[in-house]
């Protein structure tokens, strides 16, 4: 089977992302999310994307053009029953994605290939609530998406190998470079980077360094393009509780157990990036780096 037309499942930052690398490479993109709100918000940032790109010069006024006719939204998940392909990049809760995998299990056709984007989610898991457990596979992408090569292909306990095939040779096809996995809690990228994450973070709580200090040692010891802290904040640190959580569950090994300043931040909704405030403040208009208020003295 040719994979031609695609459905995305979730407009924010990965969907819409996701949605944008496919359809500049020509694929049918169908962008699904239940807010139209966000479905807006979502060309919006794509277009604005696609017009950094054409200030750089990396893609042509054309290829603007074609990548955005390509692109449609919708608010239900019956437009996914035509699909090739579908991708999905809801929120990382286990309990919304079995039901969406169980909603597109019986609306897409016997072929239609289903992925989740999940950053620690088990595959299997995922796999056993369809009928098609063979056709369940995982496809993490990084973030920003349209700039970063690796994807994360990881293999479910009854994904087949055709299926790993055909979505290695899609994610090729979209200029990615993909990385087979087996599907244990974390899978590699997320195994590695979260235990490093929430140590800055306790060694923040222990009072050993303060914000700049940690991820300045990380910037230039470690030659990483961002400190750990900075990172948390860029991928939400809802996310990286989140994740923690499935390893900590997963190994059952206290060495996963999130940070209690990771907790109570989380639960104050101070989340980084997306809600202003994290370990830095994000001011719109503001490029400089801001320590938040709580971590200055």
């Amino acid at each position: 089977m040719e994979i031609k037309k695609v459905s995305v499942i979730g407009a924010g930052t990965m969907g819409n992302g996701i949605a944008h690398v496919f359809a500049q490479n020509n694929y049918s993109i169908n962008l699904v999310d239940v807010s139209q709100p966000a479905l807006d918000k979502a060309i919006a940032t794509i277009t604005k994307n696609l017009d950094r790109l054409v200030a750089k010069g990396t893609i042509s006024e054309e290829i603007k053009a074609t990548t955005l006719k390509n692109l449609s939204t919708n608010t239900s998940l019956e437009i996914c029953k035509d699909s090739d392909l579908v991708v999905e990049a809801a929120t990382e809760k286990v309990d919304i994605k079995l039901k969406i995998f169980k909603q597109l299990d019986e609306l897409c056709k016997p072929e239609t290939i289903l992925a989740s984007n999940t950053s620690s989610i088990s595959i299997t898991k995922i796999g056993a609530a369809t009928k098609r457990a063979d056709k369940v596979i995982g496809m993490h992408f990084m973030n920003p998406v349209p700039l970063m090569k690796l994807v994360e292909l990881i293999r479910g306990y009854t994904t087949s190998d055709k299926c790993v095939k055909q979505i290695t040779t899609c994610a090729r096809m979209l200029g990615k470079i993909p990385v087979e996995v087996n599907d244990y809690p974390g899978f590699v990228a997320n195994r590695i980077l979260m235990p490093m994450i929430n140590e800055a973070i306790e060694t923040l709580h222990e009072g050993v360094a303060r914000v700049n200090e940690i991820d300045t040692v990380m910037k230039l010891g470690m030659a990483h393009p961002m400190g750990p802290l900075q990172l948390a904040d860029f991928i939400g640190l809802d996310v990286c509780l989140a994740i923690l959580k499935v390893l900590h569950d997963g190994f059952g090994n206290p060495k996963y157990a999130p940070c209690p300043l990771l907790v109570n931040m989380v639960t104050a909704n101070y989340l980084g990036v997306k809600t202003g405030e994290g370990f830095y403040k994000y001011t719109p208009g503001v490029k400089d780096l801001v320590v938040s208020d709580r971590f200055r003295s």
